[in-house]
């Protein structure tokens, strides 16, 4: 990427900114599934214009979102919150969110670090462990702040030693969440060190969770940041309560931007990137207007100093430019018209809340992404750091 002017988050928020657990085996359930809704008329008629310059869509969420802490947390707290009405917060912190009540404290902590007159609503998660009990998802659900509950298998990404060991252990807690209608977030990763890393999502369907949605039909279940065609098939066999989050880097990058004139640190996410093959089976799911796909932007800063040392952390974040980036993958797909219930329809509509009744504006207006975002403590860079992106998200439509 090319080199591009340092700039501090807070002056980002500007309308222009600056620049081996194993089910036994059985196969997916085979049935049809719903037709995705209309778009909105307004959408229809934007895209119908040839030179769009201009669109107006229900104010997105972010269904898969990282936010740290401490002086991470108030630095891009504000990048999310400027134009995403409502975020999914993940639970994998230092110690883990295991527990309701840490979920209200750290909705607290998030509540505190919003930028004055922030209207942005955290969604609280639960982190699952071998030991998580029903009793917990009770109380997680008569809280009103918890609204689902995280699997991660025990290595399988950042902070995720604490994870589920053996799936089974997890059923009573599985089957009370499917009472209490509280969807599973998944990340769809075996941990089996025989497996080879770019086969580990569709291991990972195979063993755990094609068996499981055979046992509990009824549980919701997200499987988050999709990477590979064998998600997507999995995702259409089944019935509507499977759905499923997509980032944009799985969107727009396929394995080669980790080598691409040199090791790429900051192209590196787990799950990791795929080939081709996989990026064009689920851009073409994302785009077709599938109900089942939602925005899950998996932004995940680190500091720049963790991504380029020796042994650097799996992440990218992505939440300043997110929404451009989005843009331009419905654009150069020619489905705008499928981008609004993609961003803002489908996620609420799956986890059965109210979609936002405000409105944001996406406008052609190339801006430059920076090269870094600076706090207290150090950079954070960003997904495209330094390119020019067409698309440029704003809460005002153009007098």
């Amino acid at each position: 990427m090319q080199a591009a002017t340092t700039t501090t988050v807070r002056a980002h928020l500007q309308t222009k900114p600056s620049s081996a657990s194993v089910l036994r085996l059985s196969p997916p359930c085979r049935v049809g599934f719903r037709a995705s809704p209309p778009p909105s008329l307004r959408a229809t008629a934007m895209a119908a214009t040839s030179q769009q310059e201009q669109l107006i869509i229900t104010r997105p969420d972010d269904w898969h979102l990282h936010v740290r802490e401490g002086e991470v947390l108030e630095a891009v707290l504000p990048h999310s919150a400027m134009h995403f009405g409502r975020a999914i917060i993940m639970p994998n912190l230092k110690p883990p969110v295991t527990t309701t009540a840490r979920a209200v404290e750290y909705r607290e902590e998030i509540m505190k670090a919003l930028p004055p007159g922030s209207s942005f609503v955290p969604l609280m998660t639960l982190y699952l462990t071998d030991n998580t009990s029903p009793e917990e998802i009770k109380l997680a659900r008569k809280s009103g702040v918890v609204f689902a509950v995280k699997l991660y298998p025990a290595g399988a990404t950042t902070n995720s030693q604490d994870g589920v060991t053996d799936i089974e252990k997890c059923l009573p807690v599985l089957e009370e969440m499917a009472r209490q209608e509280m969807p599973l977030l998944v990340h769809g990763e075996v941990t089996d060190p025989h497996v080879d890393t770019f086969d580990r999502e569709k291991v990972f369907i195979d063993r755990i969770l094609a068996p499981l949605v055979q046992k509990l039909p009824q549980l919701k279940i997200v499987m988050e940041h999709i990477t590979t065609m064998d998600a997507v098939n999995f995702i259409e066999s089944c019935e509507g309560h499977v759905a499923a989050t997509v980032t944009p880097q799985h969107l727009l990058l396929n394995r080669n931007a980790l080598f691409q004139g040199g090791l790429q640190p900051h192209s590196y996410c787990l799950p990791i990137l795929k080939r081709e093959t996989h990026r064009q089976a689920i851009l073409s799911a994302v785009t077709s207007g599938s109900r089942r796909y939602f925005l899950g932007t998996d932004s995940a800063p680190h500091d720049k100093r963790n991504k380029e040392r020796s042994c650097g952390c799996a992440g990218i974040y992505s939440a300043p430019v997110a929404l451009s980036l989005y843009a331009k993958v419905f654009e150069e797909a020619g489905a705008l018209d499928k981008l609004e219930a993609f961003t803002s329809l489908n996620g609420p509509d799956f986890y059965g809340l109210p979609r936002n009744t405000s409105k944001i504006v996406l406008r052609k207006s190339a801006w430059k992404v920076p090269a870094t975002y600076t706090y207290s403590s150090g950079e954070i860079v960003p997904m495209f750091t330094g390119s020019t992106l067409e698309w440029l998200p704003s809460d005002q439509p153009e007098e």
